[in-house]
């Protein structure tokens, strides 16, 4: 499995596989087009994992063999991003589709993979009941009973004293006690106050007494309502203190009178606030790598690559077999120079 790779992502809409499937590609081509289609899904499709896997060919053999079956319509290499705010990352994938598609088809695809992952969850919708049901009725109310009617006295059976002895006398009767309300627990200091008994153990310089952090206490806490944390909060009022402090309750009172920062509203908290746009698939050159809109890669291919390879629209490039032998044509170079 891919983590993360070119994980290999198949195409909707493909046709069943069979055993003709990729008869027009070269030998090399419908080697390696059999095999990532047995691939499970979100299998590495990089090239040194090709190559490892396919022991018949190298890694130049695997790129080249990739960049024919982009341009032939089998294959897309693109380019997403994964998480969000500062901890977003961009992976690879490789969309494949047994089927070869065309440029039009990959690109509407590939913009309707962009729509689906920037579209927010739809919010789950309550299902009404169906209109068989019954419908819930209220619990009937208690029936009022007239002012002629009381409440019937309940029946209580008589309990037998036990007999006490002649010489024990009876106990006195237990006051009526009042049951002890519960005391409600004394809420704990609040992070102003304790952010203000922290400085002295941090510098013995701004050692504060209890009263003195209840006085400043309504200083610190408007800082903290203004959206700081308690960290800057420590860190500005400890920031270039002199060598001795005289009065520390005075030094930091003025210091959070000074130096309040601003507020700052929190975070996504108007509805005007405009949602952060969606960011695109990028797909990538299949040969170089170059990222680009789906749009401006035909055949997956950038303008200089697709000049270098200088084929047609939907033709493969050609064999390697086809290719003219260079040893062979240096040879018959040095014999013609041999010869004069």
């Amino acid at each position: 499995m891919a983590n993360p790779g070119y994980g290999k992502r198949s195409a909707p809409g493909q046709l069943p596989r069979e055993a003709a499937d990729f008869t027009p590609l070269p030998a090399r081509e419908r080697y390696v087009a059999g095999f990532i289609d047995h691939l499970p899904e979100g299998a590495s499709m990089s090239v040194k994992q090709l190559a490892k896997q396919l022991p018949l060919y190298g890694q130049q053999a695997i790129s080249t063999a990739l960049t024919a079956l982009a341009v032939a319509g089998y294959l897309r290499r693109v380019r997403c991003p994964v998480g969000a705010g500062e901890e977003t990352r961009w992976v690879f994938r490789t969309f494949w589709s047994r089927t070869a598609r065309d440029n039009e088809w990959w690109t509407t695809y590939l913009a309707t993979e962009t729509a689906t992952q920037a579209a927010p969850p739809a919010p789950e919708a309550t299902t009404p009941p169906p209109p068989w049901a019954p419908a819930e009725e209220p619990p009937p109310a208690p029936e009022d009973p007239g002012p002629e009617q009381g409440p019937e006295a309940t029946a209580v059976p008589q309990q037998r004293t036990p007999v006490q002895a002649p010489d024990t006398e009876p106990a006195p009767p237990a006051p009526d006690a009042a049951p002890a309300a519960p005391q409600a627990p004394e809420a704990g200091p609040s992070p102003a106050y304790l952010a203000l008994a922290r400085l002295g153990r941090n510098d013995h310089r701004l050692a504060l007494s209890a009263d003195d952090c209840a006085a400043l206490e309504a200083r610190a806490a408007e800082w903290l309502a203004r959206g700081v944390s308690v960290d800057y909060l420590t860190s500005a009022l400890t920031a270039g203190l002199p060598s001795k402090v005289d009065s520390p309750v005075g030094l930091l009172r003025r210091r959070l009178t000074d130096k309040i920062p601003p507020y700052l509203p929190a975070e996504n908290t108007s509805p005007d606030t405009p949602a952060p746009t969606a960011r695109r698939i990028l797909m990538e050159c299949t040969d170089c790598g170059r990222p680009g809109q789906p749009e401006a890669l035909p055949d997956g291919l950038c303008r200089p690559c697709r000049e270098a390879h200088s084929t047609k629209p939907g033709e493969l490039p050609a064999h390697p077999t086809e290719a003219a032998d260079v040893k062979a044509r240096m040879s018959n170079l040095r014999d013609l120079l041999r010869t004069v």
